[in-house]
């Protein structure tokens, strides 16, 4: 059998490329004739650009920059075929926070986006293309703003700390983009305000209680007049904790990361090519029902015949919704491990042994 493995990043446990290579590895075991095409997958948040690197290459632009608390982390970006590929996650993911807490929530910034996006400028990219997704931020992309030469400031002309839009009344100039194009790669099509906004839906995964939500919200509407256009309805503008916002506020066209990752790894033309597809995330949950990427292989699937196998942390979606979606059948890692602690103990280990299950029902090489 032909058999395409293409899944996204398992939480903060496996990463795509990880994930696909443990599915990879227990499949062998069970069904070692079958031929397997490992295409790790992502949207625009973690795992972004490392999963066009894996399948297209491209050259690597290290840089160390502002982290979404102030400190240094170190980030890059790709350059792949005259586009810059900028992670938004790499410089202001939650994956950078320990302490994820109000405070934490509140301070929490974008600048070292913006830094990344100064950096493909000054390299002479035209375009930027930045994934949105995993961020530890709600600022509506004034620390990205910042970077570029946007400084909010407050009545007095005086800047404010690191971009913050709280109590803002202006822009101190436009940011210097110098003609670069801004593509925003966003799959979640919240607005920036209000009970689907970027605080209310993503602030509390943040550290955000409910006080603090309901500041932020008002923070972001004191915020949203002062960037260049009034974006705050748009689908997308409560990306990235509103950094969707001030990227369509700057002219960016947005796109869905997922589609934009399936083109450039060439998903479709290896389902075409497939007689099964292999997908999986950390949780198959109601929010996968809504266009993430385990949707997206299985779309593809279902449109050529194919079936689709989801393998995933944990399933919480029923048999009906899943094959509404066009997966034939969900498998949880958590279940098969005997629990959540123990698929937790060693997250390749556990799923590498569901794959090797899945084969022998699934496989025809067995």
């Amino acid at each position: 059998m032909q058999v395409v493995v293409a899944p996204d990043s398992f939480g903060g446990t496996l990463s795509a490329t990880a994930a696909a290579e443990a599915v990879a590895s227990g499949w062998r075991r069970a069904a070692p004739h079958d031929r397997l095409t490992l295409l790790p997958l992502a949207d625009g948040g973690t795992g972004f650009v490392d999963v066009l690197h894996t399948a297209r290459g491209g050259t690597w632009h290290a840089r160390t920059v502002t982290g979404p608390l102030g400190g240094p982390v170190d980030a890059r970006w790709l350059e792949l075929d005259g586009v810059a590929y900028v992670e938004s996650a790499a410089a202001c993911g939650l994956h950078l926070v320990t302490d994820r807490t109000p405070a934490t929530a509140r301070r929490a910034s974008t600048r070292g986006v913006g830094e990344l996006i100064a950096d493909a400028r000054d390299a002479g990219m035209a375009e930027v293309v930045v994934g949105l997704g995993g961020s530890a931020t709600t600022d509506g992309g004034a620390g990205m703003l910042a970077a570029l030469g946007a400084v909010a400031v407050d009545a007095a002309g005086e800047p404010l700390p690191d971009g913050a839009p709280d109590g803002a009344v202006r822009l101190s100039a436009a940011p210097d983009l110098r003609g670069v194009r801004l593509v925003a790669a966003a799959d979640v099509d919240n607005p920036l305000l209000g009970p689907h906004g970027a605080a209310a839906v993503f602030g509390p995964q943040k550290g955000a209680d409910d006080a603090t939500v309901a500041d932020l919200d008002a923070v972001l509407a004191a915020f949203a007049p002062l960037l260049p256009r009034d974006v705050r309805d748009e689908p997308g503008a409560g990306a990235a904790g509103g950094l969707g916002a001030a990227l369509l506020a700057l002219g960016a066209r947005r796109v869905s990361g997922a589609g934009l990752v399936r083109d450039l790894v060439g998903l479709d033309a290896a389902l075409d090519a497939a007689d099964l597809a292999v997908t999986g995330e950390g949780s198959f949950d109601w929010q996968s029902l809504r266009g993430k990427l385990v949707t997206t292989v299985a779309r593809g699937a279902a449109d050529r015949g194919i079936p689709c196998l989801v393998l995933a942390g944990q399933v919480s979606v029923g048999r009906r919704e899943a094959g509404a979606a066009g997966v034939d059948s969900a498998y949880s890692v958590a279940e098969d491990a005997g629990g959540v602690e123990a698929s937790l103990a060693d997250p390749a280990g556990t799923l590498a042994a569901l794959a090797e299950r899945v084969a022998r029902q699934w496989s025809r090489g067995r």
